[in-house]
């Protein structure tokens, strides 16, 4: 006989650990807890952490607002370096000498990115060709051509550096990929870098210091999982959702 689904409807903010994806998050919560309809709101790579947004029951119709909303990330990054996924975890494609750019230099060029701006999406990303994720193309070698993507870029601010390594801070519009944002900085200096480290710290009106963790959520019964969620009802008071 199958197991029957248990029905929560609600919001439950997650502190994703690295080297888990936004997927292997809603598959243990909607596993462990025998949920019917789990969803995330904007995928955050395998080398992220910080804020995920989970959707379960009814909040899942909520998904396109939530995503839309803006980010803020925290992370760092490192000059001088190329590889083919933009970020520590790829191929190395090129190394450069990055001694003479100054902190100075590093903040200017960050602060020109600010406002509207187009971005290349990466080949190692979820977009999909002909419905296929560029992920698998890039996976076997094939770069195709794609088309650049109007995002807004609210702050890039370094916060600290020990050069050719900074920390940054970014609050941005959705759809805006920080790994290339990284890379376009590089480029701009003239050295390349990549992006080292990163953490969604906001979404929206949501903070990662509300959020829980997956060693929490394994530790949960169903009672404690409700009392975590943000009920449906208490998301739905916000002027935004409430005429959606």
């Amino acid at each position: 006989m199958p197991r029957l689904q248990n029905v929560v409807d609600g919001i439950l903010l997650v502190d994703k650990p690295q080297d888990w994806t936004s997927s292997d998050v809603v598959c243990c919560v909607r596993g462990r807890f025998h949920l019917s309809k789990v969803g995330h709101c904007g995928t955050l790579d395998p080398l992220a952490t910080g804020l995920l947004i989970l959707l379960l029951g009814k909040a899942t119709r909520l998904q396109d607002r939530l995503m839309g909303e803006d980010k803020v990330y925290e992370g760092s990054l490192r000059l001088g370096v190329e590889t083919d996924t933009e970020d520590v975890t790829g191929q190395e494609i090129a190394r450069h000498d990055a001694s003479s750019v100054s902190l100075e230099a590093l903040c200017m060029a960050a602060q020109s990115f600010l406002g509207e701006i187009e971005q290349i999406p990466p080949m190692v990303s979820a977009i999909k060709k002909d419905g296929r994720p560029l992920y698998k193309l890039a996976r076997k070698g094939v770069t195709i051509e794609r088309e650049p993507r109007k995002i807004t870029i609210r702050a890039f601010d370094i916060q600290e550096a020990n050069l050719p390594d900074a920390s940054y801070r970014v609050a941005c519009s959705k759809g805006t990929y920080i790994r290339t944002l990284c890379a376009d900085l590089g480029r701009k200096l003239g050295c390349g870098a990549i992006m080292t480290a990163l953490r969604r710290t906001h979404s929206g009106r949501f903070d990662v210091a509300d959020a829980v963790t997956m060693e929490q959520i394994k530790s949960f019964d169903l009672e404690a999982l409700r009392q975590a969620v943000l009920p449906l009802e208490r998301v739905l008071e916000d002027d935004a959702l409430r005429h959606d």
